[in-house]
């Protein structure tokens, strides 16, 4: 009779349980964004947010975060209650490389659940219109002659920007400056507080069209479609190819049956004209991965940016 009525009890918690994932979500869920307003990265969150609302019964509420080269903004979704209304927008610099430099709530992909890629992009290398070096080459010549004198902004230390500058520096046998910004490196660059400066395209492309700025070069395995006339490095001899990513992620334990319904949303989502008209706008590629797909490419790149920033001398102790 015992059994019995404990069989029963777990039977109606497994039912009540399984109910309320049935119906989630039931409430307004929230995505925790590392960027400040309006940088790209807020523009992807919110545009994300605009796309899903067809596809699913609550809206996603994103909040800014930013700080700690992006770590903040992670490191609070990811210490959330697993329940499926608390996400994380995370990267390949907060994802797969922070966590090789510091102690932080999370680790490998294994200690969270990846929910869904979104887009991808390269970095780019510009100058500001008028300076000395009208190529990537004549800038490398110019660094080499004059160690440790040319200053390059990067949004943080270790994030991508910063890996594709060591890289550089490595391979083209340069010493290039690092300064580290907490975003803000492009304005610098183009107001000759800086020399040049790292970031993904969609912040320099509107300074290139005005005449402001210049792209040395992208760090990527192709040309970019709208940069045609700025060369990769791998083409100039230099294999820096790291790019990031734009991505969903949420704390351990996230029922599965939830993480499969937000990837079904988002994947909805990313198809919509709306999201399509905004990856183009800021120069990202749509680039969806579901959950299974996504570990494997996190779990990947963990491992391969490991090896990289122990071999730059930036991983932890």
């Amino acid at each position: 009779m015992r059994l019995t009525f404990i069989s029963l009890l777990v039977a109606g918690a497994i039912a009540v349980a399984s109910a309320a994932l049935a119906q989630y979500p039931q409430k307004p869920i929230t995505l925790v964004s590392a960027y400040d307003v309006g940088t790209v990265g807020d523009q992807v969150a919110r545009g994300l947010a605009e796309a899903v609302k067809k596809h699913l019964s609550q809206p996603i509420v994103v909040v800014n975060r930013p700080g700690a080269s992006g770590t903040l903004g992670i490191s609070e979704a990811l210490q959330a209650k697993a329940d499926g209304y608390t996400l994380g927008l995370g990267t390949i610099g907060t994802l797969t490389v922070q966590p090789h430099r510091e102690a932080l709530p999370y680790g490998s992909p294994d200690t969270y659940a990846p929910v869904a890629k979104l887009v991808s992009y390269p970095n780019v290398l510009m100058v500001r219109a008028g300076v000395k070096w009208k190529t990537a080459r004549e800038f490398l010549d110019y660094a080499r002659a004059h160690p440790g004198e040319v200053t390059v902004g990067v949004p943080g230390v270790a994030t991508v920007a910063h890996l594709n500058l060591e890289q550089l520096n490595l391979l083209a046998k340069v010493r290039l400056k690092v300064v580290p910004f907490n975003g803000g490196q492009v304005r610098a660059a183009l107001l000759g507080q800086i020399d040049a400066a790292i970031a993904g395209p969609g912040p320099i492309i509107p300074h290139l069209n005005t005449g402001e700025a210049l792209a040395l070069g992208v760090f990527d395995e192709k040309r970019l479609r709208l940069l045609r006339d700025a060369p990769t490095f791998k083409e100039l001899g230099f294999d820096v190819t790291l790019g990031s990513i734009q991505a969903i992620v949420a704390p351990l334990g996230t029922p599965a049956p939830v993480v499969n319904a937000l990837a079904e949303a988002i994947r909805k989502a990313v198809a919509e004209p709306s999201f399509i008209s905004l990856a183009e706008k800021t120069q990202n590629t749509i680039d969806y991965k579901g959950p299974a797909a996504f570990a494997a490419e996190l779990r990947d790149s963990f491992k391969e940016n490991g090896d990289l920033l122990r071999a730059l001398g930036l991983a932890k102790q």
